[in-house]
């Protein structure tokens, strides 16, 4: 076959095919004219292949479909548009769907903490902890050290990664109803002994001082990761009406979108951990800043998401994405 010969003798439709799928917008004839065209230059394409299907032309024509393919069937939203609709819809309405279970999560934590606290301040607990000169050192060097003994960019990342897989964790594995019930209580544990040995030797002070500024933020994510893995949980042992697999795989979907926004809202928590709270600025300031970015958090969540859910936005992907459900009896 001459090729030569074959572009000259085609080459029309093909420029006229690439006219229409640069239009704005067709009528009804240039619709069915770009439904024809698309159809008789797919058949120049399996020419064009059965001859040399590693040519050029051979990739101009599929990328000509291609292109042509798109404009008939529907384009994708572009991703700026994705991104919009991520943050001002589906991250506000998961938020605010889980957002009373966030407090009583939280609620729970600050009991067993404080419960933990009193328990390691009781007489004898502390010492069966340790040497005296360990507990010592402890709270008065590496309880504050922590936070400064290694670069504050890095240090940042190496807490960020690790509360953003915690995190993950909780959610991702909330259908067992188990896992994001130990993550809490083992945090709450942490910080509960901690508080105690620190309030054993008067320096419960500094430890307020150097937990509050992104503990605000990061011990909120975990009540937050907590509660949508216990939605989860609850989805799949009560689905009302819904069959136990869509009931799970609704909310599952829908809450996974917490997950992912509690990536970011952890990235900013790791930042102040490790460039505010060892810093040099004054305590009432390094408060002030963690105190902003949980008020911060709240004030998208209620503002933003009380709007998305009264819009009916749940988190969960798109009607085009998720499909249709069957109603059945």
């Amino acid at each position: 076959m001459d090729v030569d010969a074959f572009i000259a003798v085609h080459r029309s439709d093909w420029q006229r095919l690439d006219e229409l799928v640069g239009r704005r917008r067709l009528d009804g004839a240039e619709s069915d004219e770009l439904l024809v065209l698309y159809q008789r230059v797919s058949t120049h394409l399996s020419i064009i292949r059965s001859v040399d299907p590693e040519s050029a032309l051979s990739g101009a024509l599929s990328t000509r479909l291609s292109r042509a393919r798109t404009r008939f069937t529907g384009a994708r939203s572009n991703t700026m548009e994705d991104i919009a609709q991520f943050f001002v819809f589906s991250l506000p309405a998961a938020f605010y769907r889980v957002r009373w279970l966030t407090v009583v999560v939280g609620l729970v934590f600050v009991a067993v903490a404080w419960l933990y606290a009193f328990w390691v301040g009781t007489p004898g607990v502390i010492q069966a902890l340790g040497p005296d000169e360990e507990l010592r050192r402890y709270v008065e060097e590496d309880f504050v050290d922590y936070y400064s003994e290694n670069p504050a960019a890095s240090f940042a990342g190496l807490v960020w990664t690790n509360n953003a897989w915690i995190a993950v964790q909780a959610v991702a594995f909330g259908v067992t109803g188990i896992w994001p019930v130990f993550i809490l209580y083992q945090n709450a544990q942490g910080v509960g002994m901690a508080a105690g040995m620190m309030a054993s030797y008067d320096r419960l002070d500094t430890f307020f001082l150097y937990i509050l500024p992104h503990g605000f933020m990061e011990l909120t994510a975990i009540f937050i990761a907590t509660a949508a893995g216990l939605r989860i949980f609850w989805a799949w042992v009560a689905p009302g009406r819904r069959t136990r697999a869509a009931a799970l795989a609704e909310e599952g979907r829908a809450l996974i979108t917490v997950a992912l926004g509690l990536v970011l809202v952890l990235l900013v928590s790791g930042l102040v951990e490790g460039f505010v709270t060892p810093s040099g600025l004054p305590p009432w300031l390094r408060l002030t800043i963690g105190f902003l970015v949980l008020g911060a958090y709240w004030a998208y969540t209620l503002i933003l998401g009380r709007r998305a859910v009264a819009a009916g936005h749940r988190g969960d992907l798109g009607a085009v994405d998720r499909g249709d459900a069957v109603v059945t009896a």
